[in-house]
């Protein structure tokens, strides 16, 4: 959506405001104007008919002096119509008569009834009218041309007075959410209401550093607090791997044990990174096939489906060489199998690579509503609140694939099932790179 500045909005305001109050003192100039016209035609008009009639009583045999300006034509009233008297002026009934078009000229009409005559004294005022109408026209002119240097004034103006505005808007850009100590300066020029919302984003940063910093320490705990019983776990299974008496049947349980233990150390060392480091997980360059990793995420969820008619389907894989971290790659996956086999109960659960580096996962379950979809979406782009199972859930996957340049797409209607696509190949490496496979 696109919002006008603010700089834009006083300008235009100030400009309808000019050409309302030109509009406005214009209408005013016109009124006036016209009412001052008649008086004058009236009085004159008037004092030129009261001579007239003066000395007609005195000489009835005087005639006007007709002249370019002004004219008199008579009309007995016994009459309706004269061939002296223009057609223009039969209908017009005694009073002031102003802009009378009369043989392509404007006059204004006074006319009065003398006796048993109708009178009427026209004055020409075409020259006058022509002289309005231009000053009319530079009247407007100059008018729009005050209102368009009011606004470029208006524009000038305010964009200097919106600037304490723009720097801070500027500087608030600029912030970044990994640095700390970070404050907003204000200059000498600031006003009074930008200081103050100055002051108050230094105090919202300076909230933000101590929520943040609790986080850290939060995180720094509870991974101490998970390495201690995966530290007590792989030291047991090593004590237990060097008993000479081990069962041969609890030598690949036990390898299994092992190797999850190291797996979860590494996991907690990632979460960690992308808790407090999440640049670093871009900067991991562990070399791995992702259609040899697969196959143990697979074996690893199989025991999930075992009290339900479900089947878990693995391939084809596409020959996918990557460099990311191994254990996100292994836990993102697994945690979108988990989610797949949790809200199935029978059918086949189908986890392929058609396409390197793109992992699609369907499974057989109800589907969603699109409503379902969008509250899913909406929560993850508000950063999540919604989780899947007991895994590390969608809106850690979000953020990883954030980090890593990875996309996650989910696809699903009702008694469909759903179709996880994780699309990996943002990690991609060529298969002429391959040195130092994990």
């Amino acid at each position: 959506m696109n919002r006008r500045t603010l700089r834009a909005r006083i300008a235009t305001g100030l400009l309808g405001y000019a050409l309302l109050m030109a509009a406005a003192i214009f209408l005013h100039g016109y009124i006036v104007n016209e009412a001052v016209e008649r008086t004058v035609w009236r009085s004159l008009l008037e004092t030129e008919l009261d001579y007239f009639q003066t000395r007609r009583a005195a000489d009835p045999r005087f005639e006007w002096p007709q002249t370019e300006t002004l004219a008199l034509y008579r009309r007995p009233l016994s009459e309706t119509a004269s061939a002296h008297l223009p057609l223009a002026l039969e209908r017009l009934p005694p009073g002031l008569h102003d802009e009378v078009a009369l043989d392509d000229h404007e006059v204004v009409v006074l006319v009065r009834d003398i006796g048993d005559e109708r009178v009427y004294l026209t004055l020409d005022i075409s020259d006058l009218e022509r002289e309005e109408r231009r000053l009319l026209l530079l009247l407007v002119g100059g008018s729009l041309l005050a209102a368009g240097l009011l606004a470029v004034l208006a524009w000038v103006v305010a964009g200097r007075q919106l600037r304490p505005v723009t720097r801070l808007a500027a500087a608030v850009d600029a912030l970044r959410p990994d640095q700390r100590g970070q404050r907003l300066e204000l200059t000498d020029d600031a006003p009074a209401e930008i200081a103050t919302i100055a002051g108050a984003m230094n105090q919202y940063l300076e909230r933000h550093e101590r929520f943040v910093r609790r986080e850290r320490e939060f995180v720094d705990s509870v991974s101490h607090e998970l390495r201690t019983p995966i530290a007590v776990i792989a030291g047991a299974a090593e004590l237990i791997a060097a008993r000479p008496d081990l069962p041969a049947a609890a030598v690949a349980p036990l390898r299994r044990i092992r190797q999850t233990a190291r797996g979860v150390e590494q996991l907690i060392d990632m979460l960690l990174v992308l808790a407090k480091e999440p640049k670093r997980l871009s900067s991991v360059d562990q070399r791995f096939r992702l259609e040899e990793l697969l196959p143990e995420i697979v074996l690893d969820h199989e025991h999930l489906t075992r009290d339900k008619a479900l089947r878990l389907q693995a391939g084809p894989f596409a020959p996918t060489l990557l460099s990311a971290p191994l254990q996100v790659v292994q836990v993102a996956v697994g945690n979108l199998l988990r989610n797949a086999i949790e809200n199935s109960d029978h059918g086949t659960i189908e986890l392929r690579v058609e396409l390197a580096g793109v992992v699609r996962i369907r499974d057989p379950g109800q589907g969603m509503t699109p409503e379902e979809v969008g509250r899913i979406y909406a929560a993850l782009a508000r950063r999540g609140e919604w989780r899947v199972g007991a895994g590390i859930g969608l809106e850690l996957i979000r953020r990883i694939c954030e980090h890593l340049g990875w996309r996650l797409d989910i696809e699903t209607g009702p008694g469909r099932g759903t179709l996880a696509v994780l699309d990996l190949r943002a990690s991609l490496v060529s298969e002429g790179d391959a040195g130092g496979v994990v």
